[in-house]
Order: structure tokens, then C-alpha cells, then sequence
């Protein structure tokens, strides 16, 4: 029987998923299922590095495991928990800090796009976010990383980290990781423009109902330059049809291509088009959603089993570390 790799990932917990995380996160952990025994955390430590009010935090923190659960991730057959109910990584966190130089956090490209996107909250748990991140991974003795390729620095950070501690303690007891590069694509917001994401409202959510999605994708901009209906317009260049390859049927796709050219089409019509297929693709999982949303206890003791279940990987992780180190031995 082949052995299976241990897949980790974790996400902030920013609530309500959009299709921006559906399509380059969420299908992604539910196809990893087959196959890897995978760790998937709700990372709500590392959320408070930007964020100062945590009134909805809990709620968030659900939101987003309803939204994990619905899609289709197994927690009976894999790990699925929040970061803050497994407090060894904190303590690991602190002990990988002691061989992390300064100034490769401050040279990490995240860091300096965080920094610039927060200039009046530059704080210490921001600098040490790829710490963070690093006990997160080797914590569970995590072989395989599924990231894009923006994230790919952090990954190899991560494997200096322990190629630095195992060094220094003369030992083998982090594993380093192995990157698994995801294409993920570029999902744009309904502006068209930016990348789509909450803080600017221009995305989609996907436990939306069929009248908010519709709503929204009416809001879509499509080809800058088609101004009247008449106008023929270019689908290479509207977002809109760019979902449309996502979501509509490969007829429909190759009937938009032609009749948007010709005007046979109008922006409307296409919109209205998407709207449909997508809430038909949505609807399987808005429905188990709502199951599991009638019982948000039952969530909350789904993420509690899988915490239960990460601790005793990291409690065994933590005593090969402070054997390592010399630390005194701790009963978690």
C-alpha cells in the first residue's frame, strides 16, 4: 500500500466564502482529499496580525466551516480544526523564532505588501507571520504544501526554518516540506479590475441566494469598450465571459464567443445567463450547507474532534522537539 503524503493548509477566517476562494482554495482541498491525509486549519491566530476588532471572530470562524463542510471536505477522514485550539503552535512558534534572522522576515514579499496595506499596524505578530506559518506546516509533520506560486517564498522559508533547527539541535526531528504548486486562477471581482476580495465589495459569495447572486452578477462590468447593445464586443476581455468558461456548458461558451461578436448577444442577457448556470452549479451546495448550518453545535464539536485529533500529532511533534533542544519533558 503506498504511502500517503500529509497535506497541510490553513486560510484566515474572513467569514462567508467567495468564488474567489471556492475556485482557487475550496475545490482544491476537497480534490486533495483523495488519496493524502490532509490538515486543513482555520488560522484565526494568524488573523489577528491585521485585524484589531475580533467581535465577529467566532462567527467568521464558522461561516467559513460551513462553507468548508458544504463543499465537501471529509471531517471523519481528514483534520479539520482552528489554529487557536491547538496552543502548541504557539509554543513552537517561539522556539523557531530563536533561529529565524530578521532580516529574511522583512524581505519576504508578503510582509512589505502587508506592511504597505497596514502602515499604522506594523506590529511584531505581522514580522513573524511566516513563523507562524512555518510551525503551522511542520507541526503535523506536514510532507506535501499545496500554495499558488505567489506563496511559494514562504514554503521555501519554511524549509530553511527547519534545515536551521535541525542544524543547530543535531537532530531530524522537523520534517521539511515538499511544495505541490496549484494553478490557481485569477478570479477577478465584478469591476473587472482587481483581484475579487471583500475588502474592496466586489465579490460574489457563494452561500449567497440565487436573488443576492443574480444581484451581483448584474453588477459585473463586461467589455469597456461595448457601450450599446448593438455594439459588437470582444469576450476575450470581459470578466464575464471568463466565468462563463467556468461555469456554462461548452455550447454555451462557443455560442457567447460568436453571438458577443456579432451583437447577437447582448450584456444583459449574458449576464443573466451566468447568473443562471451559476446558481444551478451553487445549488447542491447551498443545500448541504443549510443542513449544517441548522446545527451550528454540531460544527463546533466537528472542529473540536478535529483539534482533539491535531493535538496528538503535535504533542508528539512538541516532545521530539524539546528532546531535541533539552528542554524539560511536558506532559500536553
Amino acid at each position: 500500500m503506498a504511502i500517503k503524503n500529509r497535506v497541510f493548509s490553513g486560510a484566515r477566517p474572513t467569514g462567508r466564502q467567495h468564488l474567489g476562494n471556492y475556485l482557487g482554495a475550496i475545490q482544491n482541498y476537497v480534490a486533495l482529499q483523495q488519496g493524502n491525509d490532509c490538515v486543513y486549519c482555520i488560522v484565526d491566530i494568524h488573523a489577528l496580525t491585521t485585524v484589531e476588532d475580533t467581535v465577529n471572530l467566532r462567527q467568521n470562524i464558522l461561516e467559513m466551516a460551513l462553507d468548508w463542510l458544504a463543499a465537501g471536505i471529509d471531517p471523519k477522514e481528514q483534520i479539520m480544526f482552528v489554529q487557536s485550539m491547538v496552543p502548541q503552535v504557539t509554543e513552537l512558534h517561539t522556539i523557531l523564532s530563536m533561529v529565524t534572522p530578521l532580516g529574511k522576515l522583512t524581505d519576504l514579499p508578503t510582509f512589505k505588501e502587508k506592511a504597505r496595506e497596514n502602515p499604522n499596524n506594523v506590529n511584531y505578530g505581522l514580522v513573524g507571520y511566516p513563523v507562524l506559518m512555518a510551525a503551522d506546516i511542520v507541526l503535523y509533520k506536514t510532507n506535501l504544501v499545496p500554495v499558488g506560486v505567489d506563496q511559494a517564498p514562504h514554503i521555501e522559508f519554511t524549509r530553511e526554518i527547519v534545515r536551521s533547527f535541525n542544524y543547530r539541535y543535531h537532530c531530524t526531528a522537523l520534517l521539511e516540506p515538499q511544495m505541490k504548486v496549484t494553478q490557481v486562477p485569477k478570479v477577478l471581482g465584478i469591476d473587472g479590475v482587481q483581484k475579487m476580495g471583500k475588502s474592496l465589495d466586489n465579490h460574489i459569495e457563494i452561500a449567497g441566494t440565487p436573488e443576492e447572486t443574480q444581484k451581483r452578477v448584474m453588477m459585473m462590468v463586461t467589455d469597456p469598450a461595448r457601450i450599446k447593445r448593438t455594439d459588437p464586443g470582444n469576450p476575450d476581455v470581459c470578466n464575464v465571459f471568463s466565468m462563463h468558461k467556468i461555469f456554462s456548458s461548452p455550447e454555451e461558451v462557443a455560442s457567447i464567443h460568436t453571438e458577443c461578436r456579432s451583437a447577437g448577444i447582448g450584456c444583459v442577457d449574458c449576464k443573466k445567463l451566468y447568473a443562471k448556470n451559476l446558481n444551478q452549479r451553487l445549488e447542491p451546495f447551498r443545500a448541504e450547507r443549510a443542513r449544517f448550518a441548522a446545527n451550528p453545535q454540531a460544527v463546533w464539536e466537528i472542529l473540536e474532534d478535529g483539534a482533539k485529533r491535531a493535538r496528538v500529532i503535535a504533542s508528539q511533534t512538541m516532545a521530539e522537539v524539546r528532546e531535541a533542544i533539552g528542554l524539560p519533558k511536558l506532559d500536553y
